[in-house]
């Protein structure tokens, strides 16, 4: 049951995020889930030590976890504009 929670979450962060660096119309509903997932990895490693907290990764869905776990996948996309765009948004 975890798993599909994670995913739902995943995909919501994702599409989120996705909104907020305005590549929602590129990507699908698959990629908003990778996204989110992808993201939370991210945010676990770069950004959980600094807020003391885990990510949808980790089984913790507090609103300090979605936090990170939104603001990693938002570096993601940003790293992803710069590495194929040349600019982050």
């Amino acid at each position: 049951m975890n798993f599909i929670i994670w995913i739902v979450i995943g995909g919501i962060i994702g599409w989120l995020a996705s909104l907020v660096m305005k590549t929602d119309a590129q990507q699908g509903m698959f990629l908003n889930v990778v996204v989110g997932i992808v993201g939370a990895l991210l945010g676990g490693w770069l950004l959980s030590p600094l807020f003391g907290t885990g990510t949808i990764n980790s089984d913790d869905f507090s609103p300090m976890s979605l936090l990170v776990s939104f603001l990693g996948a938002v570096i993601l996309l940003a790293i992803v504009n710069l590495v194929f765009r040349g600019r982050a948004r």
